[in-house]
């Protein structure tokens, strides 16, 4: 079975970055809307330990956020 793409990897292509924030979380360097965020989730499903979209939303949120990476329309 093949593994899908990092998370991490997703997360840049989507947000046109070309790495993630080197202060994490306190600083951001792109950003990404809702509608992407489910659409790496989804992409992610088969490799998180989710059952749902949702969950896997929470997942990648929580990496996004780690990278410097904003979810519009979230705090």
């Amino acid at each position: 079975r093949f593994l899908t793409p990092p998370t991490a990897f997703l997360l840049k292509k989507y947000a046109k970055v070309k790495g993630g924030s080197a202060k994490g979380a306190a600083e951001t360097v792109g950003s990404i809307t809702e509608a992407q965020l489910r659409e790496i989730a989804e992409i992610k499903l088969p490799d998180l330990n989710a059952y749902t979209a949702e969950e896997a939303m929470k997942i990648v949120a929580g990496t996004a956020k780690n990278m410097g990476i904003a979810i519009e329309g979230q705090e």
